[in-house]
């Protein structure tokens, strides 16, 4: 079976080189973050503090971009 990440779970994996070093700064197996499609949303504040990538990138259907109050 060949995984597909999303390109939250790419962005994060490349920021932090690799698989293997995402795994070990999340405290996490690396057979954990496999597993993912997706960036669990428990797990994105701790990703951005990690790797410096915005929660809106990582999971811009949680975090999208507020809109502005129009005002009549």
């Amino acid at each position: 079976m060949v995984q597909k990440f999303d390109e939250g779970v790419q962005l994060a994996i490349a920021a932090a080189g690799g698989l293997r070093p995402l795994a070990r700064g999340l405290g996490i197996s690396v057979n954990s973050v496999v597993k993912w499609t997706r960036i669990p949303a428990d797990r994105i504040l701790q990703i951005e503090a990690f790797t410096g990538i915005s929660r809106r990138k990582l999971r811009p259907d949680l975090y999208a971009p507020r809109k502005s109050l129009e005002r009549d």
